[in-house]
């Protein structure tokens, strides 16, 4: 860990607020312009767009605030093992305990979140790639990587993990997916900071959402 490299509460926000700004861009563009020029190939589009403006947007942080994340560092055979078990963790403690109680408190976002599982069911491939890479891989980066670590070196492991959370929370914009990931960012981010490594948050994020996104496209009966 660098611990030169320091954010505050306040920059931490500004960051996801830019972030914010580029999902906003790559949507309107999506919306805008591929579905109604080329919507034979606008979801493979929408792919490349994405994936090309996290690309910029994080090299655009990486030069500004001069830290350079190593995703691949700090690496090891049990580290992975405890990433990929926190994964199943999070399916039977959100998926099958959590869930259906915030489902239950929150019906309207519950109604939202069904509209949204119907999109990503229409183009299962590229929603996969979405939902199961691409958005576990930026979110680690984002939220561990550049926010979780910069608060730590700033106010130590506790304030960190906390505002990291709730800043992950609120980037899922539905009530019932904010609280559970709200008790994700909190795990993922103590995981972060007992192996140091994000690879392993990654794999967590990634594993859960894997689990969940089969278990939502192939529903057993």
């Amino acid at each position: 860990m660098n611990s030169a490299y320091t954010l505050t509460i306040l920059q931490s926000i500004l960051l996801c607020a830019g972030y914010f700004l580029c999902m906003l861009c790559y949507t309107i563009l999506d919306m805008g312009v591929w579905r109604k020029i080329t919507p034979n190939i606008s979801v493979w589009l929408n792919i490349f767009t994405i994936i090309l403006f996290n690309l910029v947007f994080f090299l655009l942080i990486s030069n500004k605030v001069s830290y350079k994340l190593n995703i691949l560092g700090g690496i090891s055979f049990l580290k992975i093992l405890l990433a990929m078990l926190c994964s199943i963790l999070f399916y039977f403690a959100l998926d099958k305990c959590l869930d259906p109680i915030f489902e239950h408190l929150f019906p309207v976002s519950e109604i939202k979140y069904q509209d949204t599982i119907t999109r990503l069911k229409q183009s299962p491939v590229t929603s996969f790639m979405l939902v199961c890479i691409i958005a576990p891989v930026v979110e680690e980066i984002l939220i561990r990587g550049f926010i979780l670590t910069g608060l730590q070196n700033e106010y130590g492991n506790f304030i960190a993990l906390v505002v990291s959370a709730i800043l992950f929370a609120l980037l899922h914009f539905n009530m019932v997916q904010t609280i559970s990931a709200f008790i994700c960012g909190l795990v993922l981010g103590l995981l972060y900071i007992k192996t140091d490594s994000i690879f392993c948050c990654i794999v967590t994020h990634s594993g859960y959402n894997i689990i969940s996104y089969l278990k939502m496209i192939l529903p057993l009966n």
